[in-house]
């Protein structure tokens, strides 16, 4: 049956792939890597010999239209980024408003991601957060920082190993060194950690240990004012 599939892979350890996302990635008549090289491990491991083709953020654009031809022809095709779900910080959101304008129907499995495992494991709350992924490099970033500032929900970040420290040593001044907040590393693999503790703390840490690996952060929200008893 033609139809676009949106398919999570292990973001660490390759046993948290699914059964039901390998099933479809054999049966499917083409798979979207974001890098066949990096898929090829995973292809391996699973015994999945479908045919697979690149797209990534730099040729998405010039691909979506050829690939929605082909679901409308009959194709089945499965999409998968490098680690994770697809569209969730990686490229998938154009391929899927474009197949969903067309009339596709479009079947996104469960699976992995780095966001849960990281806002659970921080011990913050973790009933309502929001998402931010990766925060803009120049343009807009202290705009959205600012803005950030009143957030009260629980938020999740990702970061590169190699702007952490700078991105603690903007939160301390954002957000005040002494929120609370977590680090975590390499979620689901051999050197999978969690450094907790406030900003300023975490700023220290990771300024005599540089890090190393995929980096997702949480950070606390800004406490709500207590009401005064006159208020009440």
């Amino acid at each position: 049956m033609s139809k676009l599939y949106i398919v999570p892979t292990p973001v660490g350890n390759l046993e948290d792939m699914t059964l039901r996302a390998i099933e479809v990635l054999r049966s499917v008549d083409l798979i979207l890597a974001e890098d066949t090289r990096t898929s090829s491990l995973l292809f391996k491991k699973f015994d999945i010999h479908t045919h697979a083709e690149s797209h990534h953020k730099y040729n998405e654009h010039d691909k979506v239209a050829m690939v929605r031809e082909k679901i409308l022809a009959g194709m089945s095709v499965a999409l998968i980024s490098d680690a994770g779900t697809p569209g969730i910080s990686d490229p998938g959101f154009l391929l899927v408003r474009t197949c969903a304008q067309a009339g596709i129907e479009i079947e996104t499995l469960p699976g992995a991601t780095a966001c849960i495992p990281a806002i659970v494991n921080s011990g913050l709350p973790c009933d309502r957060f929001c998402f931010e992924g990766f925060l803009p490099q120049k343009k807009g970033r202290q705009t959205r920082l600012a803005e950030l500032s009143q957030e009260s929900r629980t938020m999740v970040f990702y970061e590169s190993p190699f702007r952490l420290v700078k991105t603690l040593e903007q939160f301390c001044g954002v957000f005040g060194g002494e929120r609370q907040a977590s680090v975590s590393r390499e979620i689901s693999k051999i050197h999978d950690t969690t450094q907790r503790g406030t900003l300023a703390e975490l700023h220290a840490f990771f300024t005599a240990h540089p890090p190393k690996g995929e980096i997702v952060m949480v950070v606390a929200g800004k406490e709500k004012a207590s009401k005064n008893r006159s208020d009440e």
